[in-house]
């Protein structure tokens, strides 16, 4: 695969992500993933994929308890 590339197709980041073609081109509907339209064809930058997924994991720790993980019942 080629990193220089500034975009790649929406099932080759559907793959990136783990997720089937369908479910890609759905995300990229809903603008889950991020995708512009060049003629024909829908790309989506590569760029703006990796923000997506460094912000996803920003989010994940944030989430995360900080009490060590334990979490307190009512």
């Amino acid at each position: 695969m080629n990193q220089d590339r500034a975009t790649i197709s929406v099932p080759e980041a559907g793959r990136r992500l783990g997720i089937g073609r369908n479910s890609a081109y759905e995300a990229a509907r809903r603008g889950t993933i991020p995708a512009i339209r060049i003629g024909k064809l829908l790309r989506v930058p590569v760029a703006a994929l990796d923000r997506l997924l460094a912000d996803a994991g920003k989010q994940a720790q944030a989430d995360k308890p900080s009490n060590g993980g334990s979490v307190e019942l009512p």
